[in-house]
């Protein structure tokens, strides 16, 4: 009887192991580090802009 358990819970223990295996979704792609950068610098650029011309006004 005990081994019939043991066996069992092995059984549902690597079931749920493997679940993340098979469930494969479909991948996102990710923007590359430098794309981000790049993006930041031009946000941070155009808000110094705007903060230079209010300031010569």
């Amino acid at each position: 009887m005990f081994a019939r358990i043991v066996a069992a819970s092995v059984a549902i223990v690597s079931a749920f192991l493997a679940l993340p295996a098979l469930a494969q979704s479909p991948s996102t792609p990710v923007p590359e580090p430098t794309d981000l950068s790049l993006f930041a610098l031009g946000v941070a650029g155009l808000i110094l802009g705007r903060r230079m011309a209010r300031k010569r006004d």
